[in-house]
């Protein structure tokens, strides 16, 4: 025998307290687990569309200066070579959009 008495009919304190601690406990572990990626992802998301859109833009400004340097520069008399300077322009916009997806890494969402 150990000399403590246990009376079945009275209830500590800490039995009494322990359905609103467990179920406190229970929601902050969903907040955790739930809201801190979730505001993780938009951040990610959020850094990713300002990214394509700065790089859309200066895409966009390149090509058109790639464009009017071979106009200038190469066929700018020829109407039947017209042709050539956009298509310079496509391939110098193709070799950057192959070098922008090669740059490409598959991300977290959450800091480590």
């Amino acid at each position: 025998m150990t000399g403590f008495k246990i009376d079945p009919k009275s209830k500590s304190a800490d039995e009494k307290n322990s359905a609103p601690k467990v179920f406190e406990m229970l929601l902050s572990y969903v907040k955790q687990e739930t809201l801190k990626p979730i505001k993780g992802a938009g951040r990610w998301i959020a850094f990713g569309l300002v990214a394509a859109l700065s790089l859309s833009i200066g895409i966009v400004l390149g090509a058109i200066g790639v464009l009017r340097l071979a106009q200038a520069m190469l066929f700018n008399d020829s109407t039947s070579w017209s042709w050539t300077n956009y298509l310079i322009a496509l391939i110098v916009c193709v070799a950057i959009l192959l070098f922008t997806i090669s740059r490409i890494r598959k991300g977290t969402l959450q800091k480590s």
